[in-house]
């Protein structure tokens, strides 16, 4: 880590955080970086250094629940195949890069004998040139395609900013190629006069799933001799495709082999993962073909210091009383305030769009209080940005202009950003994978590096700071995605029949889910069938059927009213929550006020405005079961699994003081209800489960409430997802089931895996739930352990001890547990 030649004046702020040195066994790498001053010849401090900076003061140094020391490991190298070309191998070595190392060269092995192969190994291994080497060479292999335009290949990237940074690297590696490689990237912001040259003459296209979805699959006879030639399709950042998500890439890319074998082309896949739990069991779920995997990381890394960091409480009182921690955001605004000034190059990672908004302002107020030069050096980076918004600011972060940023997940994705010295991570981001996956994005020269992980007050959070055996010791989830939910597959049979007529040749391609559902497709008049094979009917485009990110319909544009100025989107199924009359909407550093939100025209008009407050949307809920797949006792009681429809609307919304959480008051809203069919995991527990409980009607709904909350928070342990990606629902008396009963479901249409994966891992994750439930020191219930912030109800009626109980009761039949708890089972 290196001080950055700093404004005058500043160098004095840093002398109150100064502090004794501490001694590590491994020194830092010494910093080479070009924003350093030629004339300043102190040590870099080490990663512990800068944590000790952090927490010193005696109100901090307590907030560290945990540090875990990383070693660094020596890197092993081989030697590239003998089949990859010279000129490859001159222009790899021609960027520094005189061998690779041991898993790039069994990447490109596989690559060259035709294998797929997904390389799942930590962030900054050269994952990237593991399979660039192998489609390089491959492009200058030459005319061998009937047309004479040569081989040609696909790169695949979940946002447009990977595939834009992608394309930077491709161009100054095979630069000294020449004309032999042409790479350009084909996406929503790609110039309409640059698509056709694309279109003919591009042989490395860089794109997303929605652009290949919803721009090439349908057009394909204009892109024949792209796909005729098509050699190598890269999947980057392949862990990304989970639950709905996932499934609807996987068969966006059955439909891609399904026209490049009409093409007469079969592609090899070359796909690159953080590291992953059965990367290729995912990866073949997600392409549909037989996946070598290479997981055994031979790069070099340096040490890393982990540290976990839980804000203090406050003075102040939530719903219901309740204490209520400093919020995370606020916590990682000052974190990232003070690395700014000591001239750390920091990102901080944020789990919304706003926080990541409401981080930069803080930081930049703070900023400009020690010296306004250092408030324009920390930005804000979110999806949602204009096109030229974006590609300004991964500038800017390139030439070390910013030396903070706060980001959401639109920069963890493999984005180069070379140099950083530390992250800031606000709140866990939902996985194992996606939390080493941003921490591993500093340091990435090899260097030591600083990550902490900033709790929130929430159950998930909470358990983790003060258990770091479930992070440091458990290894990666799986990727959870089904290529079979009725509601993924049945649009992309669609389009694919108004691609290429489907013919029964074509089913097995598709999965065994094609034979149930066309019957009814034809039935809803979308296909028709004709002697063998089914055609589209309609007029419209059948690719628009399909939502891959699952957001529910065209994006709500959000427009300044004074002006009609656009300042950017937001998804169809976030609208409701966040973009609703009255809710506070950051953009840029700035504030608004959304004065209306029209849902027949998708446009949110704001206002600029400067409230002391936040907004959090309040929803309810209702749930009928449509179908159970599988039940099984819980002693008296049920677990199940099934199909089940819920109702939710908006109702109204709270103001929260921006710094404390403190709720300043409520606001009605009138929005109309959605409905959801999905998959959901449901437990029922009888009368004399009650009793032995002791559980009294009284307290009922508070228990079986504050059970459901906890075990949302839970379930991203034990499922890759988001809590915001699962809903719940508890009764005393469901009408369906007519007993007690708790839902925890999909909050996507046909479900996403998580329900399912809840099912199967119930005894350890409700386990966990109790533990956490009953290691929250606070008395009645908090947001560290039952309050939830999505509660429709106010978090209104809740009961700590009661969940405990009946948790405890429950699994008692837990079967083959042997008891209320199983040994490691909260990890």
């Amino acid at each position: 880590m290196a001080f950055n030649h700093l404004p005058a004046g500043v160098h004095d702020a840093l002398a109150p955080l100064s502090v004794t040195p501490v001694t590590h066994s491994v020194p830092m790498a010494k910093n080479h970086r070009s924003d350093r001053s030629p004339t300043d010849t102190a040590p870099s401090p080490s990663p512990g250094e800068v944590l000790d900076r952090l927490a010193s003061g005696p109100s901090r140094s307590s907030r560290i629940t945990h540090t875990e020391h990383v070693p660094p490991r020596a890197g092993r190298h081989a030697v590239w195949p003998d089949r990859i070309r010279a000129e490859v191998i001159a222009a790899v070595q021609h960027a520094g890069i005189e061998h690779p190392w041991a898993h790039q060269a069994r990447v490109a092995e596989h690559a060259l004998d035709g294998e797929s192969v997904v390389v799942a190994t930590g962030t900054a291994s050269g994952k990237s040139l593991a399979y660039l080497v192998p489609v390089l060479s491959r492009l200058l292999d030459g005319s061998e395609a009937p047309n004479g335009r040569g081989a040609t290949a696909l790169y695949l990237a979940p946002t447009k900013a990977l595939a834009a940074d992608q394309c930077r690297s491709v161009k100054e590696l095979s630069h000294p190629l020449g004309n032999a490689v042409r790479p350009a990237v084909y996406d929503g912001d790609t110039p309409v006069e640059e698509r056709e040259w694309i279109r003919q003459y591009a042989n490395y296209v860089l794109t997303n799933p929605d652009m290949l979805h919803l721009g090439i699959l349908p057009s394909h006879p204009r892109w024949s001799s792209f796909l005729r030639a098509l050699r190598y399709v890269v999947i980057d950042e392949c862990h990304t495709y989970r639950g709905v998500f996932g499934s609807h890439v996987a068969q966006v890319l059955r439909r891609l082999r399904r026209l490049c074998a009409r093409y007469g082309a079969e592609p090899v896949f070359l796909l690159a993962s953080a590291t992953a739990a059965e990367p290729s069991v995912a990866a073949g779920r997600l392409t549909g073909v037989r996946v070598t995997e290479v997981a055994d990381d031979a790069s070099p890394r340096g040490e890393l210091v982990f540290a976990l960091w839980e804000p203090p409480l406050t003075e102040f009182q939530g719903e219901k009383g309740a204490p209520v921690r400093r919020t995370a955001t606020a916590e990682t605004a000052d974190l990232l305030t003070d690395l700014t000034v000591q001239g750390i190059r920091s990102v901080a990672f944020v789990r919304s769009r706003r926080g990541a908004e409401l981080i930069s302002v803080i930081a930049q107020e703070r900023l400009a209080e020690v010296d306004r030069s250092l408030a324009r050096r920390v930005a804000a980076y979110r999806g949602g940005y204009l096109p030229e918004e974006r590609r300004a600011l991964e500038r800017a972060l390139h030439s070390g202009e910013l030396l903070g940023l706060a980001a959401t997940t639109a920069l963890e994705l493999g984005v180069d950003v070379s140099g950083l010295d530390a992250v800031l991570i606000a709140g866990y981001p939902g996985t194992r994978a996606s939390l080493w996956q941003q921490a591993g994005r500093a340091g990435r020269s090899g260097e030591g590096a600083l990550a902490v992980l900033v709790a929130r007050d929430d159950p998930l959070d909470t358990f983790l700071v003060h258990h770091p055996e479930a992070l440091f010791d458990q290894p990666v989830e799986s990727t959870v995605l089904d290529p079979d939910n009725p509601y993924v597959l049945a649009p992309h049979l669609c389009a694919a029949a108004a691609e290429l007529p489907l013919t029964e040749e074509d089913l097995a391609l598709f999965g065994p889910a094609c034979e149930e559902l066309l019957p009814q497709l034809e039935a809803a008049q979308l296909l028709r069938r004709r002697t063998k094979a089914w055609h589209w009917t309609r007029r419209e485009r059948a690719a628009d059927l399909a939502d891959l990110r699952g957001q529910g319909g065209r994006p709500v544009q959000v427009v300044e009213a004074a002006t009609g100025r656009l300042l950017g989107t937001v998804d169809a199924g976030a609208a409701h929550t966040t973009v609703h009359e009255g809710a506070v909407h950051l953009h840029q550093g700035r504030t608004y006020l959304v004065r209306e939100l029209d849902l027949d025209d998708s446009v949110a008009l704001v206002e600029q405005a400067e409230p002391p407050y936040s907004t959090v949307a309040r929803d309810t809920t209702s749930i009928s079961v449509l179908d159970t797949d599988t039940e099984i006792p819980w002693g008296d009681g049920r677990l199940c699994y099934g199909s089940v429809e819920v109702t939710n609307q908006v109702v109204s919304f709270l103001r929260r003081r921006l710094i404390t959480g403190e709720v300043l008051g409520e606001t009605k809203l009138d929005l109309p209800p959605r409905t959801l069919r999905t998959r959901a995991v449901w437990w029922t527990v009888t009368e004399d489960q009650l009793d032995a409980a002791r559980i009294n009607p009284e307290i009922l709904g508070g228990a079986l409430h504050a059970a459901e909350h906890a075990s949302i928070g839970m379930l991203p342990l034990f499922a890759t997802c988001d809590r915001w990606d699962i809903g719940g629902v508890s009764v005393p008396l469901h009408p369906d089931t007519l007993l007690p009963t708790v839902f925890v479901y999909d909050g996507h249409p046909g479900g996403a895996g998580f329900a399912e994966r809840a099912f199967h891992t119930a005894a350890s994750w409700l386990d966990a739930t109790r533990q956490a439930i009953a290691a929250c020191e606070c008395d009645a219930g908090c947001p560290s352990c039952i309050q939830s912030p999505k509660c429709g109800n106010g978090n209104d009626p809740l009961h700590k001890r009661g969940a405990v109980r009946l948790l405890t009761e429950l699994l008692k039949g837990a079967p083959g547990e042997g008891g209320a708890t199983q040994e490691g089972g909260a990890t």
